[in-house]
């Protein structure tokens, strides 16, 4: 057997100020996520009323509170941000589950899929290769 390369990827230039948005986005939504966890596991009034109100039991809390964690981790390791998206859009498809069937507040509803934009926006500034794939076309650009 000889030993031939595995084609590499193309080096695609990020320009920096799109860099660096990507990168605070990234850092702002893993901060607000931690903040979440440590809500699950402190169990403020406020979490376990709100727990209450849309009908999940308190003592699945701690449980959120592991699950939300591991995802987090995954996304924050730039080799796996791609896979924690994928968990973390999952973990918030539940909890905009869980707000419908609790007939909360539109915005409460609407929450978590506005923060699953601002996760997927942060990978989709910080990686060409992603944007590739999931391209946005800028208004008025050629078809």
């Amino acid at each position: 057997m000889s030993d031939t390369a595995i084609p590499s990827q193309p080096v695609l230039a990020i320009p920096k100020p799109q860099l660096w948005t990507g990168r605070v986005l990234t850092v702002l939504v893993i901060l607000f996520l931690l903040f979440d966890v440590a809500g699950k596991f402190m169990l403020p009034p406020q979490v376990t009323e709100a727990s209450v109100r849309i009908g999940v039991p308190v003592h699945l809390n701690p449980l959120f509170g592991a699950i939300l964690p591991a995802c987090t981790i995954v996304y924050a390791i730039p080799r796996t941000a791609l896979l924690g998206a994928v968990l973390l859009t999952g973990y918030l498809g539940g909890a905009v589950a869980i707000q419908l069937r609790a007939g909360t507040p539109l915005f409460e509803t609407l929450f978590p899929v506005i923060f699953g934009v601002f996760v997927w926006a942060a990978i989709l500034l910080r990686d060409p290769h992603l944007r590739q794939h999931f391209p946005v076309r800028r208004v008025g650009a050629a078809s």
